[in-house]
């Protein structure tokens, strides 16, 4: 296989990428310090596998920019916390596999190979939930996390919040108060996966679609008139 490693540890890069190439069914390809960089390699055209480190944290957006760029590359999630929850999210982010914090050298390896051969190598305990989660999704509270689509007012912040604008210039801009505006920066964060504003400003810079207003609804009024109504799948107001 041909790998590339993403951490923000250079030293434990450097120390993997050491045990790895001692196997001689493993090229290494090259060692990043993010997805951004990741995505702008020259190497990574020729990749087969990444393993990204997810320890300290990671933008799942850009993991699903850089897993639709790659569809060849298998992406293997490095020191995830092995609970139904993080799988689903990692998966729905393009992540085919992973590896739990206690894995050994041998069992990164397996995992590895078993992600290019389309084979998920996990527990008989979180297969089971991830079959639960598939087939009684609206139990799942918070794995509809990347399905609840913004509202028509989220929409708004968060264009406005890509244009550079502050909480008070977005208050001002809307007619809404500050308070409002936190309380919609708040949704939309959570809704996207992210924890900084900045990273939800690159966010809608790079896909502008995801700002996009609701469908407009056709309704009637009392007297027959159709009436054009925007609706998300949260709200009937669309705010």
């Amino acid at each position: 296989m041909k790998l590339v490693i993403v951490t923000p540890i250079r030293l434990f890069g450097d120390g993997l990428a050491a045990c790895l190439r001692q196997h001689d069914d493993i090229v290494l390809q090259g060692i990043y310090s993010d997805i951004v960089a990741l995505r702008h390699a020259h190497a990574t055209s020729a990749a087969t596998v990444a393993l990204i480190d997810v320890t300290q944290g990671i933008d799942l957006g850009e993991v699903r920019a850089t897993t639709v760029t790659f569809p060849h590359i298998a992406f293997v999630a490095l020191g995830l916390v092995e609970q139904r929850q993080e799988i689903i999210r990692c998966g729905r982010a393009g992540f085919i596999g992973y590896v739990d914090r206690d894995a050994s050298v041998d069992h990164l390896r397996q995992a590895m190979h078993d992600a290019l051969a389309g084979r998920l190598n996990c527990s008989a305990e979180v297969s089971g939930g991830l079959l639960r989660a598939l087939f009684n999704r609206e139990t799942d509270q918070d794995a509809d996390a990347l399905d609840q689509g913004l509202t028509h007012r989220e929409g708004q912040v968060l264009r406005l919040i890509g244009d550079g604008l502050s909480n008070k210039e977005i208050a001002n801009e809307l007619s809404i108060s500050i308070a409002t505006v936190k309380h919609y920066v708040h949704h939309i964060l959570r809704k996207l996966q992210i924890c900084r504003r900045a990273q939800a400003m690159r966010r809608v810079r790079q896909a502008p679609w995801l700002a996009a207003s609701p469908p407009i609804i056709q309704r009637a009024d009392a007297d027959g008139a159709v009436v054009p109504n925007r609706l998300s799948k949260r709200s009937p107001s669309g705010l």
